[in-house]
């Protein structure tokens, strides 16, 4: 299957990753090579995208790039069409839960601020009224850590932290996977009704089709060996997505379209 390509229009861009390639062994093998992604603004809506793959395809170290976690071999990482810099205002969830247990729920939302130098009551407030949006009201003064807050609680706990700072770009990296079936389905919904809040651009790794499906807007599909952008398919379910929406026949033949293309990637 052929790469994807990208056409610049003449909405602004919000992240481009062009013509970028990843070795670890001097140019032998690449985990990504001439890899492109184009994300572009959608005024007054923002957007949720997903980057859908099997294991090893190079989805996460693609967040790692716009995260600034990690440089690429060659080729250019760019946010609104500029190189990417340090104070670039982008958060990120992980798969494994990133909260500190030695702190509080509290504690732990306001890290961000905190670390920005913001006055101590100034953050304690704002951390108080973004622990009430992810819905942990009363939490507050419990410890970041199992088994006193659940898995979906603490999921909460690092999404609000992301948050918290008030990000452009929110990078998800399989955020629910740990995660048991009926506590996933609750944080897919949670995180699709806040999304509408936010209207900000989502950025979501996953390797579940029906996640990426009931989630997203724009999904992208990954081959490995080495890594590229193979599949595009747009989402035209309503914006507002609850438990209906796994029930509607247009859901149902999307998971199966996308679960075709998955298929045909794998089996080359």
């Amino acid at each position: 299957m052929e790469p994807v390509r990208f056409t610049n229009t003449e909405l602004p861009d919000i992240i481009e990753l062009r013509n970028v390639s990843q070795s670890y062994d001097g140019g032998k093998t690449f985990v990504l090579k001439d890899f492109n992604l184009l994300i572009e603004d959608k005024p007054n809506a923002g957007q949720f995208v997903v980057i859908l793959g099997v294991s090893g395809s190079g989805k996460s170290t693609v967040l790692r790039y716009i995260s600034g976690l990690q440089e690429p071999t060659g080729g250019d990482v760019l946010l609104h069409g500029k190189p990417r810099e340090k104070e670039a205002s982008v958060s990120m969830v992980f798969q494994q839960y990133s909260s500190m247990p030695w702190f509080t729920v509290l504690e732990n939302v306001m890290l961000p601020l905190t670390y920005n130098g913001v006055p101590e009551k100034e953050a304690r407030e704002k951390a108080r009224q973004m622990i009430e949006v992810v819905g942990l009201a009363g939490h507050e003064r419990k410890f970041a850590k199992y088994p006193l807050l659940s898995g979906g609680q603490l999921q909460r706990v690092a999404i609000a932290r992301s948050l918290i700072a008030n990000p452009e770009i929110i990078l998800m990296d399989e955020p629910f996977g740990a995660l048991d079936t009926r506590t996933r389905f609750q944080m897919q919904q949670f995180l699709a009704s806040l999304w509408l809040r936010l209207q900000s651009t989502i950025v979501f790794v996953t390797h579940d089709i029906a996640e990426a499906v009931f989630l997203g807007d724009d999904i992208y599909l990954m081959r490995s060996n080495p890594g590229q952008i193979v599949g595009y398919f747009h989402v035209d379910l309503p914006p507002e997505r609850n438990k209906l929406t796994k029930r509607d026949p247009r859901f149902i033949e999307l998971v199966n379209t996308v679960s075709d293309a998955i298929e045909a990637v794998a089996a080359v």
